[in-house]
């Protein structure tokens, strides 16, 4: 039984919490927060743009629970340290974690700085356990379908991609409405973009983007993806500029040999909106909408995202979409992006 440890119980520690309840070897035992309420079991404060609030009796039986997560760090039982705390924070508990014989899974954005990714994976290989990066966004139902159509093979090589990601910038929560401690939506909101362009179609040669900088951070984006073949065209846009009514909205449109492959959906008003569920076309004219499957449970794609990663410290080895070096790829490709909007050039993704 994989032992995991959980650093920080905001909206996404209650996330992942929730999510851990039906995994297949492996389960919380230790918690960490200097909320003392929290510790108790009172997460009633707790809200996000997705999901129930926290419960005011939370079940903590069979969990310990620290004010000072160096407590949890030296709890024998942990094996997994999952840290869900803002990104600031990252770097230091992570390679503290690491030091501690901890495996880790740390929320994304990996961090907001290269050099501060740079150094957390060389701290995991330094400390021979495995770094992983929470990015869900391949674990939810579509897009899941989606990676699993595509490295199927079943309706030829992947040919052009174009994602869409976009939001109003949220007041639930105040860490959240301040852009500037996510690094701008071009890395907070943007690198699950970025992250899943990465595993789908490879990690690009150069980027070519244009956007809206605020305070020297991206808070829209245009970008083509260039790659070494001349014939994958990828591009996505992203950004924090929706009106208030569209609290979120997610598309994608992906052409492969013999088939196309479509899905768009966000929240309007606070209603969610499917305008196109899952959708394959192929080249014998016929249209369907798949099952992507799923349970359909709120945190559902967390619990995938957790098995995964249980499954890897079990198997010795960290999955591809959870590795610290995709993340740190991902991180690149934002970085690369901002360059290219202030300079108005293609630029290397180095």
């Amino acid at each position: 039984m994989v032992g995991i440890g959980l650093i920080g119980v905001g909206f996404m520690g209650m996330t992942h919490f929730e999510g851990a309840r039906k995994l297949n070897g492996g389960k919380v035992v230790a918690l960490s927060t200097r909320n003392e309420q929290k510790r108790a079991g009172d997460w009633s404060s707790i809200q996000g743009n997705f999901g129930p609030r926290g419960s005011a009796e939370t079940d903590l039986s069979g969990v310990a629970t620290y004010p000072d997560y160096h407590e949890l760090l030296a709890d024998a039982s942990v094996d997994l340290v999952d840290i869900c705390l803002p990104t600031d924070r990252h770097e230091t508990v992570v390679t503290e974690a690491l030091a501690a014989g901890k495996h880790v899974l740390v929320e994304k954005p990996i961090s907001i700085e290269l050099d501060a990714a740079d150094r957390m994976v060389a701290a995991a290989d330094r400390a021979g356990r495995l770094l992983m990066v929470a990015q869900v966004l391949p674990f939810f139902p579509e897009f899941r379908w989606v990676r699993e159509c595509v490295e199927g093979g079943k309706y030829g090589r992947l040919l052009a991609a174009s994602f869409r990601r976009v939001l109003t910038p949220p007041q639930w929560s105040a860490d959240m409405s301040d852009f500037r401690k996510l690094g701008g939506w071009g890395i907070d909101l943007h690198i699950h973009d970025n992250h899943y362009i990465g595993l789908l179609c490879g990690v690009p040669r150069e980027v070519f983007s244009r956007g809206l900088l605020k305070e020297g951070l991206v808070n829209h984006v245009s970008t083509q993806y260039l790659y070494d073949d001349p014939d994958l065209t990828v591009s996505c846009i992203s950004g924090g500029l929706a009106a208030s009514g569209l609290k979120f909205a997610s598309s994608f449109e992906i052409f492969l040999e013999r088939a196309t492959l479509q899905f768009d959906a966000g929240t309007y008003g606070d209603e969610w909106v499917v305008n196109r569920p899952l959708t394959l076309i192929t080249d014998d004219d016929e249209i369907t909408t798949p099952d992507p499957g799923g349970s359909g449970e709120w945190c559902a794609a967390f619990t995938d995202e957790l098995q995964a990663a249980v499954d890897g410290i079990i198997a010795g080895e960290a999955p591809a979409v959870l590795s610290g070096q995709l993340a740190r790829d991902a991180l690149r490709l934002c970085h690369a992006e901002a360059e290219s909007i202030k300079t108005g050039r293609a630029v290397a993704v180095c």
